[in-house]
């Protein structure tokens, strides 16, 4: 079999999309090209790898099969790249960050600031959940991920960078804005809005009132910090947010923070790779400058297996 580098990976862009367009929009090919290659591909095998029932695309059992292999050649290729990258410095290169969305708050002023250290460094920013974040780190789509809960059962290496301090938040006319200690009896007796179960927040919160024999009042349910925020100035509740999401709320006085007892509850951010996985230079200058962020503690590195 003579078998392409540029076929493995126009073949993995379709089994991943499970789509012909799609492939082709992300390869910056046309679709007659991709649908091309997969034919010559499977002239090559001498197998069928794709079958098409209506409109939707399915990968046969030599299809997964070369998927596996694809993907595992994929990884070793980037590897490769960021060898090359480590011997040509930082003159150029990319970084591909993926980070969970309330990173958005701290991370730009980090970026411009390695950008400007490093222009010929082309960055790579995705901003997912974290389930899609640990995701894009398994499958060697990312070098760095940036997330405030460490990954568990996974061979990766989480170091932490930052304090993430969680705070209670209310609108300025509510009748607890004025309190001067906030009890965790109080909090109880208010309705809250709250984050979707699974998230980090959520599981902070659930374990603040837990510790403190306190059964809360969850009204709202929201999948982001922004939707909590628009939900707590509206009047429908009190809130709890990363204290990093608040600045511009606090100076225009749309929020107050509670001073509750417990608070502000204390997490933390880490930057994530793959245990197995050589940085290259540029993803190595950039955790050392998250690594170098003013933080109470000192970094700590944890490998979870």
């Amino acid at each position: 079999m003579h078998i392409t580098l540029r076929q493995l990976r126009i073949f993995e862009a379709v089994a991943r999309h499970s789509s012909v367009s799609r492939a082709a929009a992300e390869l910056h090919l046309t679709q007659p090209a991709v649908s091309m290659q997969i034919k010559q591909l499977e002239e090559q095998i001498g197998l069928p790898l794709i079958d098409q029932i209506g409109k939707r695309l399915f990968l046969t059992e030599a299809g997964h099969e070369l998927r596996g292999h694809a993907q595992g050649i994929a990884a070793k290729m980037v590897d490769l790249n960021a060898a090359m990258d480590q011997l040509r410095s930082l003159e150029r290169g990319i970084l591909r960050l993926a980070v969970v969305s309330t990173a958005n708050y701290f991370l730009p002023p980090l970026i411009a600031a390695f950008s400007e250290k490093h222009p010929g460094v082309r960055i790579s920013l995705t901003v997912e959940n974290r389930e899609a974040v640990l995701s894009a780190l398994a499958d060697n789509r990312t070098d760095l991920a940036i997330t405030g809960q460490p990954p568990i059962g996974v061979d990766l290496v989480a170091e932490r960078f930052m304090d993430n301090p969680l705070v209670i938040v209310a609108a300025p006319n509510h009748k607890l804005a004025n309190e001067n200690d906030v009890t965790g009896a109080q909090l109880g007796e208010e309705i809250l809005v709250v984050r979707e179960p699974g998230s980090g927040t959520r599981a902070a919160m659930e374990r603040y009132f837990s510790e403190l024999g306190v059964e809360y009042r969850p009204g709202c349910e929201f999948s982001t910090n922004e939707a909590i925020k628009q939900a707590v100035q509206s009047g429908l509740g009190l809130g709890i947010v990363p204290a990093q999401t608040i600045e511009l709320e606090l100076e225009t006085r749309r929020l107050v923070v509670l001073p509750a007892l417990g608070f502000p509850i204390i997490r933390h951010w880490y930057v994530v790779h793959r245990a197995d996985k050589r940085l290259s230079s540029a993803a190595q200058e950039f955790r050392a400058l998250l690594l170098a962020q003013n933080s109470p503690q000192r970094p700590r590195r944890e490998r979870a297996v």
